[in-house]
């Protein structure tokens, strides 16, 4: 456990180190910008920590050195990487090369993500801002963790490891005969794995990193692809059915301005980069539209079958006669007869709620626009199916950044104050899920959707509070959002939750979110001021171990630095049951338990 001997000074150089790696422009530009900024929001942490009182490590348990231990590991690796990345040339490199900067970034963000969520803020002296700080930098590491997958088996802590070499982007020639994968995906060559791996190349590096990935699926894949060796070994892709970004076979190819084919996800990001150049030609784009190329795909599609290969995950197989339907219906939509518009967005709503397919097809087909004006239609049938069909398509996360660019958001709120209570509903959930990209919780939370929101939450039905409250949660993940929440009366509102037996099903949703809230000063005294912490102290004594841990979160937020409050609750009886879950509580629960009765008794000294 070296990295535990690693001091907060030298972490702090380190972090330096990292924030002045420059940042090249290229395929990988955004995700390194992105991780050097996450590793910067640790700096006030790393200065808290070597401020800190020292802690006796003897009494300090494995697991909480373990989370600096990781620490310096992920930062450690984040430096090598970004160091390497800078001398990343796309054109001139193999496609391992572009394998082991992907690996990596997953590698990394996984190990920093895992860091922080250890980390034991009883034993030491952490501010309300910094311990914000570090949750911004855990959702946007777990946002990073989403898009990339998890790492669910110990065989890829070896790739933290790995040493990203001199040459190894340089002497691309030598190798790339070696790294050169023929099967439809490619293999991760790293660690002990190495040799065995090689043996089995058709396994992907996305079924490795995926959230179902285990060890045993790991061992019974590696088996039965080395048994498939000879077959797929023996089996070459034609060129153009790979992407020329990432040389593998496309899902989804589409043609830019230049009359080239790229799968959409990766020139999509190149885009997205800034860069204003075709990858292939080198050519200036004249505009960034992507157009499907349903004739290539479709070729892809029969030699996959025709060569009984499993199609890439998400390939959509498509008929003429299903985007024809599609697009007579979206074509229906702007109809000057009601009825008939009526009919349309009801069988899109059928459509868009059957399968991931029918989303993509129904995007393409250029719906979303449309079903965005329609949401202000007078007509309640079609405003209800008109949400339904938004909440449905931004299910596929491509979709969310069409719909955002519709300037759906406005009209979603509308819906969410004056429209049906169904429609009310599926406009909360559909703010949920647009909000589940960390960019758009800050344009939902200054559209007005929140006081909308907390009115639902309030007044709903059963169902439509749950919405709500899945909606600001999410939202209030943003530091931003928790002051907007709190004028808009949110507090008050959960209050009630915990005591009005009416709402007794939601006092799960109403501490979550109190737990969000309560390092917010604003929200603090809101909580106060409601005269919460009797009901808080009831729920230590009697809820379900999860409430209980929430509870515990929010009465460590509010009486941390307060002597006063920390009487009060002892006087209200929260001694016993915060020693009872300081032995027999969640994990999360015995820390924040333990930390609250080390707090009161030092108010008692």
């Amino acid at each position: 456990m070296a990295g535990v001997n690693v001091s907060p000074a030298s972490l702090l150089e380190l972090i330096a180190e990292i924030a002045e790696i420059p940042i090249n422009a290229g395929v990988f530009k955004k995700d390194c910008a992105d991780l050097t900024r996450r590793v910067c929001l640790l700096t006030h942490l790393v200065e808290e920590i070597r401020d800190s009182k020292p802690i006796d490590s003897a009494a300090a348990s494995s697991s909480e050195n373990d989370w600096w231990s990781d620490l310096v590991v992920g930062l450690q690796a984040a430096k090598r990487l970004l160091s390497s990345a800078t001398r990343f040339q796309a054109r001139d490199s193999s496609d391992g090369a572009v394998k082991r900067i992907s690996f990596q970034l997953q590698c990394i963000t996984w190990k920093l993500e895992k860091a922080l969520s250890n980390l034991p803020y009883d034993l030491y002296d952490i501010s309300d801002e910094v311990g914000e700080q570090v949750e911004l930098a855990r959702s946007q590491l777990r946002r990073a963790m989403q898009r990339y997958g998890s790492l669910n088996s110990n065989k890829f802590s070896s790739g933290l490891s790995e040493p990203m070499e001199r040459d190894a982007f340089s002497n691309v020639k030598i190798k790339a005969e070696e790294e050169k994968l023929e099967g439809i995906s490619e293999t991760v060559h790293y660690g002990e794995e190495k040799k065995q791996l090689r043996k089995s190349s058709s396994i992907s590096l996305a079924f490795y990193l995926s959230k179902d990935a285990d060890t045993d699926r790991l061992d019974k894949m590696v088996t039965k692809n080395a048994d498939e060796s000879k077959k797929s070994d023996k089996l070459t892709i034609p060129v153009d059915f790979l992407c020329p970004v990432s040389l593998e076979l496309m899902k989804d190819p589409v043609i830019v301005a230049t009359g080239q084919t790229y799968e959409r996800a990766y020139i999509q990001r190149w885009i997205d980069c800034g860069n204003l150049t075709c990858p292939k030609t080198q050519q200036k784009l004249e505009n960034f539209t992507l157009t499907p190329n349903y004739v290539l795909r479709s070729l892809i599609s029969r030699w996959c079958t025709e060569h009984n290969i499993e199609q890439p995950a998400g390939y959509i197989k498509k008929n003429g006669g299903d985007m024809s339907v599609i697009r007579a219906l979206v074509h229906k939509l702007s109809s000057r007869s009601i009825e008939e518009r009526r009919n349309a967005v009801s069988e899109i709503r059928s459509l868009s709620k059957r399968s991931t397919d029918n989303r993509i097809l129904i995007a393409e087909a250029g719906a979303i626009p449309v079903l965005v004006n329609l949401l202000t239609s007078e007509d309640v049938a079609t405003q209800e199916n008109a949400i339904t069909c938004v909440l449905n398509l931004s299910i596929y996360d491509n979709n969310k950044e069409l719909i955002m660019f519709a300037g759906a958001v406005t009209s979603i709120v509308q819906v969410l104050r004056a429209g049906t209570m169904e429609a009310r509903e599926n406009a909360a959930a559909t703010l949920f899920s647009l909000s589940l990209a960390d960019e758009n919780k800050i344009i939902i939370g200054g559209s007005g959707a929140i006081p909308a929101l907390v009115d639902l939450l309030e007044n709903g039905t059963p169902r439509g509070k749950k919405d709500a409250a899945t909606a600001l949660f999410n939202l209030c993940i943003y530091q931003g959002n928790k002051g907007r929440a709190v004028r808009a009366g949110i507090v008050h509102a959960l209050v009630k939750m915990l005591s009005d037996s009416s709402s007794h099903r939601m006092v799960d949703e109403a501490l979550t979110i109190l737990s969000v809230l309560a390092s917010n000063l604003d929200a603090k005294a809101a909580i106060v001021k409601a005269n919460t912490l009797p009901a808080l102290i009831g729920i230590l004594q009697t809820g379900q171990p999860r409430n209980r841990e929430n509870a515990a979160a929010i009465l460590l937020s509010l009486c941390k630095r307060d002597n006063e409050k920390l009487v009060s609750i002892g006087r209200l009886g929260a001694v016993v049951p915060l020693m009872d879950l300081s032995k027999n509580g969640t994990e999360r629960g015995k820390r924040k338990a333990a930390s609250l009765l080390e707090l009161l008794r030092k108010a008692c000294q």
